[in-house]
């Protein structure tokens, strides 16, 4: 958790006798350039994206899906950004990422893909409560009554 504050932290100081504006302004383009290194990985907008000149190609996502892939990116390291298509009814969202992350992509995809299914084939929780609750009605009544023995 530290590690990441400080990997996410930007030290930002100039040291001069006399701050003039060239300083000032050489100063916030040196923290800007640190300030697009550091920020370059993960979800991104798609302006940013495309200013890293490394081409740009899409994959079709369904909305549900969208956070859940999310983590799977974060793990393989992709940059991208998502994009809602009102083009057509119900609106479709697309994944815009490098071409050279293509690999990647691929291998989070297989493994998201995978986790979708395993997901579906689980029976959910609250029907094995549902199940279990009946059974348990169903069993014969085994509780014991104590009944209170009073001495004459």
């Amino acid at each position: 958790m530290q590690e990441e504050i400080e990997h996410k932290t930007v030290n930002f100081a100039i040291s001069t006798v006399k701050l003039s504006a060239r300083t000032l302004l050489k100063g916030a383009q040196f923290f800007l350039r640190q300030y697009d290194k550091s920020a370059s990985q993960g979800k991104q907008s798609m302006k940013r994206l495309i200013r890293q000149n490394r081409g740009v190609t899409n994959l079709e996502i369904e909305k549900t899906g969208i956070k859940d892939f999310d983590r799977y990116a974060k793990r393989y390291h992709i940059d991208y950004a998502i994009q809602k298509d009102l083009s057509c009814t119900p609106p479709r969202f697309l994944i815009f990422f490098k071409a050279q992350d293509a690999d990647a992509l691929n291998a989070a995809f297989k493994e998201y893909s995978a986790a979708v299914l395993n997901k579906a084939e689980r029976p959910s929780v609250l029907t094995k409560l549902h199940d279990l609750a009946q059974v348990i009605a169903n069993l014969p009544d085994k509780v014991r009554h104590k009944e209170e023995e009073r001495g004459l």
